[in-house]
């Protein structure tokens, strides 16, 4: 029994020995058999294009997704302009989103401005959603309502259209249209283009006087205006004014005068219509700006002052005396005035030349000074 089992066992290490060898003889076949044949090198970028070497890195290419929208936060605006009778929360706040279009306040009248205070619209958005609203440290809003300004100008051109051509009336270019009442801009509709419309105008010729009432298509608001004015149409002419207040004694300079129409009553041989007529001479009071003024309001600058010591010249051909002289009263360039002769005492009557110099003429008076000794003659 003992010799049968050995048997067997011998017989099992056996087989197992066998099939070791077997296992360790195949191995190296089979890594031979397997192993891949090197590869090729393909050829470098710098062999075929030259340059240095360079190494592909492979990278993974990620596609952006959608991009999210910026929301931004409602923010209120300092101040607005608005055209309608009322103020939206667009008009006040940046970015109110769909809540732009809500009213939440009435305007100021047309040309008006006014305020809300940053308060009162944080709680009048509040309701419609409008979180988280920027003040920006804004105490309160400004508020304009716009407007189309329609001033006495504009009446009185549409005036004289109305009238062009009409017996009695004067040419247009020297007419000007004088209303009873100074007449403040009125203030109507932004949106309204329509042009003044006259209603109904009446005119006399004989005494210029007019009567005449406008509207205003669309205007809700000029409906609401005394739109009925009475004046007087008449001559003009063109006069030189101050642009603005002269002092007296300042010198007048080519632009302090401007020209302006003035009614034809207004007009007098001495008015001022030219600037060679006013200009470089001396205010003898204070003139207004936009007043007509008359040559007899400006003198010449003085440039001989009384008092002032002077050369007195006295020239005829081949000769000229001068001889020290005193000026009894002042005078402008080309002004007659009195001096003293300081050698001989004697007064004579001289023209002013040029600052501290005057000259006598062919006079009995200047006949005696030339037979003075001076102390310069040729």
């Amino acid at each position: 029994m003992n010799s049968s089992v050995n048997c067997l066992v011998i017989r099992q290490i056996i087989h197992l020995v066998t099939l070791a060898a077997l296992i360790t003889l195949a191995l190296p076949a089979a890594s031979k058999a397997g192993e891949l044949s090197p590869r090729a090198e393909a050829p470098q970028f710098t062999e075929r294009f030259g340059g240095a070497p360079v190494k592909i890195v492979a990278t993974t290419v990620v596609t952006p997704g959608p991009e999210r929208p910026t929301i931004s936060r409602p923010t209120l605006k300092s101040e607005a302009v608005v055209t309608s009778d009322i103020v939206r929360i667009g008009d006040l706040v940046e970015n109110a989103g769909e809540a732009a279009e809500v009213a939440i306040f009435r305007a100021p009248d047309v040309g008006q401005t006014g305020s809300v205070p940053a308060s009162r619209v944080l709680d009048a958005v509040l309701p419609h959603r409008v979180i988280g609203l920027d003040t920006r440290g804004l105490a309160e809003v400004v508020v304009t309502r716009a407007s189309r300004q329609i001033t006495s100008k504009d009446m009185e051109a549409r005036i004289l259209r109305a009238l062009a051509g009409q017996s009695g009336l004067p040419d247009a270019t020297n007419v000007t249209v004088m209303f009873d009442n100074d007449i403040k801009p009125l203030q109507v509709e932004a949106a309204i283009t329509t042009e003044l419309r006259i209603e109904r105008l009446s005119y006399d010729s004989r005494s210029g006087r007019f009567d005449v009432t406008f509207e205003l298509p669309g205007s809700a608001v000029a409906r609401r205006l005394p739109l009925r004015f009475t004046g007087t149409i008449g001559e003009t002419f063109e006069a030189l004014v101050p642009a603005r207040a002269i002092a007296q004694g300042e010198v007048i300079r080519a632009a302090d005068l401007v020209p302006s129409r003035r009614p034809k009553g207004e007009a007098a041989p001495n008015v001022v219509r030219e600037a060679e007529q006013a200009v470089g001479r001396v205010a003898k009071r204070a003139l207004r700006a936009g007043a007509i003024v008359h040559q007899s309001d400006l003198v010449k600058p003085e440039i001989v002052a009384r008092n002032e010591a002077v050369t007195i010249s006295y020239e005829v051909p081949g000769i000229v005396v001068s001889i020290r002289g005193q000026a009894l009263e002042p005078g402008a360039l080309g002004d007659v005035i009195n001096v003293i002769n300081v050698q001989s005492k004697k007064t004579l009557q001289a023209t002013i030349i040029a600052p501290g110099r005057v000259s006598v003429g062919t006079t009995p008076a200047s006949s005696r000074l030339a037979n003075l000794p001076s102390n310069n003659a040729r």
